[in-house]
């Protein structure tokens, strides 16, 4: 026992420090270490395979608009990128998104919350078509997400944020070893903590719950609460009840719980919010499905920077519950707007550690 605490201990270290092992970790990685990763401002990813030809266009990128001395030198205020979450960099299919997953533990076995039946039966037809397909039910439109806030609504900030860190203590289904909180891309978290030693601001911006994204993706990636970008609940005061926020004054007695959505964060959105919150166009940004088109070909043209755009692509079906289908879509539009894409298949050393891998074959 002490021994392995002492290798736990030196593994920590090491990664805090920027120095690598000789191999992938041999199990899921902790969060702790997770956030603690260090990647070299020298572009030597450790994570990544040797030969990938995306990672060496990202090094490349990264190297000439870093050069002070280079035409295409852009300067640190204006070196803005943005990530997608869901399946970019955190897992979304162990069978589905973590948001959704949380939603329908939530609605369908939580003991202390009783939903209406109407609740329930919504509910159970999402499970019904996730565990079925793999994907969300036909006739259910996934951008309106209203009963998957409702569900939360009334919670304070605090008391989410408790359920939320609970829920990420679930191991995913599918993969063996992995708890959800920890079920993060580790090449894709390298590229992130490789992009903010060269000074770059990381953004993610995610159909996903905003307070829920933050919990997930700050203090792992090492980025600030106001860099994150997602579908709103509305946070209202506990007695305002349904007074419009122009009518209520804020009281002693008070304090805030969430409402309902308010917009779902996808395709077109995803640019109007960053034009809104940013206020600067991106020079890189990184998705991984057709829903992230509008904020890849957002960062790709009319830049007055290099700029570039990269797609994950799910397509491993041994050490990640890939979808070739997808996949090949997704490939598509690549080719089509000229991104570059990433192949979890051919570029990740790891996805996770090599201790993950498919509890069950397709």
């Amino acid at each position: 026992m002490k021994h392995n605490k002492l290798c736990a201990a030196l593994t920590a270290a090491m990664i805090g420090a920027g120095c690598w092992l000789g191999a992938p970790s041999s199990e899921a990685m902790p969060r702790a270490e997770i956030a603690a990763m260090k990647a070299p401002k020298s572009g030597n990813l450790h994570y990544w395979t040797k030969n990938s030809v995306a990672k060496e266009k990202l090094v490349s990128y990264v190297k000439d608009v870093t050069d002070k001395e280079s035409k295409n030198f852009i300067p640190v205020a204006d070196r803005i990128a943005v990530f997608d979450m869901d399946g970019t960099f955190i897992c979304e299919t162990a069978p589905y998104y973590f948001e959704w997953m949380l939603y329908l533990n939530r609605a369908l076995y939580d003991a202390d919350y009783k939903p209406s039946e109407e609740a329930r039966a919504y509910a159970k037809t999402i499970e019904d078509g996730i565990r079925k397909t793999g994907t969300f039910p036909k006739g259910v439109d996934v951008s309106e997400a209203q009963a998957q806030e409702a569900a939360f609504a009334g919670m304070t900030p605090a008391q989410y944020e408790a359920y939320v860190k609970k829920f990420m203590e679930k191991p995913v289904e599918g993969l063996t070893n992995l708890k959800w909180g920890e079920a993060l891309y580790l090449p894709m978290v390298e590229v992130i903590k490789y992009l903010q030693a060269n000074n770059f601001t990381v953004y993610v911006v995610s159909g996903s719950d905003r307070p829920t994204v933050r919990i997930l993706a700050c203090d792992v990636l090492g980025i600030a609460p106001g860099q994150v970008i997602g579908s709103d609940p509305k946070i209202i005061a506990a007695k305002q009840g349904d007074k419009d926020g122009l009518d209520y004054l804020y009281g002693k007695e008070d304090y805030l719980v969430r409402g309902q959505l308010i917009e779902k964060n996808l395709k077109m959105n995803k640019v109007s919010v960053i034009a809104q919150e940013i206020g600067k166009q991106p020079v890189l940004a990184f998705g991984n499905s057709s829903g992230d088109s509008s904020m890849l070909n957002y960062a790709m043209y009319g830049n007055k920077y290099k700029s570039a755009a990269f797609m994950v692509l799910c397509d491993d079906l041994e050490r990640e519950l890939g979808n070739e289908k997808k996949a090949a879509k997704c490939k598509d539009l690549a080719d089509t707007y000229g991104w570059t894409t990433i192949s979890m298949r051919d570029d990740f050393k790891t996805i996770y550690g090599d201790n993950v891998v498919r509890s069950a074959k397709p």
